[in-house]
């Protein structure tokens, strides 16, 4: 027979309430001593209690879930960060419910009206550029939710993003330390504010060593067909620049794809040309263990989209106070000095 929340009440004589805020992680908050949580959490332990979700759902109005949306599962970057995600929000007693948007505007708004039929509490999202019409309906409507890796300057929502302008900034200056003077820029997606900061800081460090931005270095690469275009991309730069020592990849898939590209073409990476990428991939360390590398901070990323997103809906109710969005910029993680 089920166990209710009843039956652990009266079995450990305290309130139906008391047992129902202690195992839904609100016995702090609700100012319920440390001792009767203890006890109410190791018995529910001892009888291996299962919660009523729907019930709990009907009775206070939240599904203890949350959505991400995310542009690719595929990609080591933020299958990464959904898995923080996802053990983060289980400390707070949240499941999680993921969904790829594969960087397609409409995909992405119908995931997203999607999720908010289904009743998940709030929304962690890395929003296409042209996302822009859904995020002004949740603003509208006070819908909780928190973007990530991507932002626009211009909304008030909560947001975390990497210093992309610095850490790119800092790349392409350790690279022309190393003497480094006709460095290529391989990016994508330049609809993406985020990848125009990091080719900001590519030209900043160019023109502070005193160094020409030379347009034939300028690598644009097609994201719906990276692994082909780079070849046309890679082939233009070496035909046009052919004593190119240096490559600052903007993502961390086209400098895989370029690596193949070198390895096919003999090109050495060994002394003759330089390599930095912004973030990484667990192959890098065999494949281009010289590559200078800045890693976004995942960890950090998913655990405070995570604490961002339960602090306003907790006090979503609370109309006295003003809730101010939380709009962060966090610094790379170095692997070189």
């Amino acid at each position: 027979m089920r166990l209710s929340l009843k039956d652990i009440a009266k079995a450990l004589n305290v309130s139906k309430t008391t047992v129902s805020w202690v195992l839904a992680g609100q016995g702090d908050k609700r100012k319920i001593s440390l001792s009767t949580q203890e006890k109410v959490l190791a018995y529910a332990r001892k009888v291996n209690y299962q919660p009523n979700l729907l019930a709990r759902s009907l009775t206070n109005g939240s599904s203890f879930t949350l959505g991400l949306v995310i542009p690719s599962i595929g990609d080591e970057f933020y299958a990464h960060i959904a898995r923080e995600i996802e053990m983060e929000a289980e400390k707070y007693n949240y499941s999680l419910t993921f969904c790829s948007s594969e960087a397609d505007p409409e995909r992405e708004s119908k995931i997203i009206r999607m999720l908010k039929s289904k009743r998940v509490d709030g929304l962690i999202i890395a929003p296409t550029k042209h996302s822009r019409k859904e995020l002004d309906i949740l603003i509208e409507e006070k819908y909780p939710f928190v973007l990530i890796d991507r932002y626009f300057p211009e909304l008030d929502t909560n947001y975390i993003i990497l210093d992309n302008e610095g850490s790119s900034h800092r790349l392409v200056t350790r690279l022309i330390r190393d003497g480094r003077k006709k460095i290529a820029l391989i990016t994508s997606d330049t609809h993406l504010l985020v990848m125009n900061l990091r080719r900001d800081g590519y030209r900043r460090a160019l023109s502070e060593a005193g160094l020409p931005v030379i347009p034939a270095l300028y690598g644009e690469v097609k994201r719906s067909e990276y692994e082909t275009d780079i070849v046309r991309v890679l082939d233009g730069i070496f035909a046009e620049v052919p004593d190119v020592d240096g490559f600052y990849f903007a993502t961390h898939y086209l400098a895989m794809e370029a690596l193949r590209y070198f390895y096919r073409n003999g090109v050495d990476i060994t002394a003759k040309v330089g390599l930095a990428c912004l973030h990484t991939m667990s192959s890098f360390e065999i494949l281009a263990p010289r590559m200078y590398i800045v890693e976004q901070p995942i960890r950090d990323i998913g655990q405070q989209a995570v604490q961002i997103l339960v602090s306003e809906l907790e006090n979503a109710d609370d109309s006295k106070k003003m809730q101010t969005k939380k709009k962060l910029v966090l610094p790379a993680i170095m692997n070189f000095s």
